[in-house]
């Protein structure tokens, strides 16, 4: 692969109840849970990894749970909409499910020529259904209750909120190397050629919206892919030439992949990050997500963070 922004790699929201983040996106959405840890930053909190089986790029949505956490509200400056890519003819299957689960959806609709269906996790972050232009041929984490003939392949799109989506624009084409595909009124569809699938960004410009409030439901950051170390300083260098006055942080180990972050002209957090060394380092690929894993150097205190956990089962 070419030293490129090869799309999406994950996307992190903040969420309310980790017992039910963790039911919803296992039980109702069919996610696999990949990793359960805590924040680097408090490690009182968990930080749940959700993906398919081997937790690819472009496939991890993660999740800060705060217990009795405020709702956020969603505006400018923030990602608004999550985008997963589902098989054609599987919305019969999802409307059934949401409507069993008592899940918050609207009717199917259409954009870009793509049908999708908007729902609401419990904390009433959006996220989108979407059936693809061109067939998306990963392979779906599956479980009982949902099959690969309707499972969930990994993102098709974020949508990101902007009062001007100019500076927004420029970090993507001019940095990451992202197109202008097509546009429909205030909403701009960006992607990228370097990979076949999770490719696609949109920016909806709205000049007097309010800025977003972070809180449950909300997203914190997104997540760009590259496939090494070696590729991400390129891309510490290629952000501070950029002439947008961006400032990015040195690189940091996240146990399962190697991150920068910057603040984009618009508001929203960006982050950079590694294929390398991903989710089998510190457990068997059929043990994904089974136990409590700390880094390193909250593991002399695991008694104490165990106690103030909630419990998850």
């Amino acid at each position: 692969m070419e030293n490129r922004i090869l799309g999406l790699h994950h996307i992190t929201a903040i969420a309310g109840s980790a017992k039910k983040n963790v039911h919803f996106y296992t039980k109702v959405l069919g996610l696999r849970l990949l990793k359960k840890t805590v924040n680097f930053d408090d490690p009182g909190t968990y930080h749940l990894y959700y993906g398919d089986e081997r937790g690819s790029a472009g496939t991890i949505l993660t999740f800060f749970p705060y217990e009795g956490a405020r709702r956020g509200s969603a505006g400018t400056g923030m990602v608004t909409n999550i985008g997963y890519s589902v098989p054609e003819g599987s919305f019969d299957f999802w409307i059934d499910r949401f409507e069993k689960h008592n899940v918050i959806y609207n009717k199917p609709s259409e954009k870009f020529g793509e049908q999708y269906l908007t729902f609401l996790d419990p904390d009433g972050l959006k996220l989108e259904l979407v059936i693809p232009k061109n067939q998306d041929n990963r392979v779906a984490w599956e479980t009982n209750e949902v099959n690969a003939s309707v499972a969930t392949k990994g993102f098709h799109s974020v949508t990101l909120t902007l009062r001007d989506i100019k500076g927004t624009a420029a970090v993507l084409t001019d940095v990451f190397g992202y197109t202008l595909l097509e546009k429909s009124g205030n909403r701009y569809r960006y992607i990228t050629d370097a990979v076949e699938h999770a490719a696609i960004i949109d920016l909806v410009e709205l000049p007097n919206e309010a800025r977003g409030i972070g809180g449950a439901g909300t997203n914190h950051h997104i997540a760009f892919r590259v496939k090494d170390e070696d590729t991400l300083m390129q891309f510490q260098q290629k952000v501070m030439r950029a002439g947008l006055g961006l400032q990015i942080t040195n690189k940091i180990d996240r146990n399962y992949f190697y991150s920068l972050y910057f603040r984009e002209p618009g508001g929203v957090l960006f982050e950079i990050a590694t294929d390398n060394p991903g989710f089998g380092i510190d457990e068997p690929w059929d043990k994904l997500g089974s136990s409590l894993l700390l880094p390193p150097q909250y593991e002399p205190r695991r008694a104490d963070i165990e106690a103030v956990l909630p419990k998850l089962d």
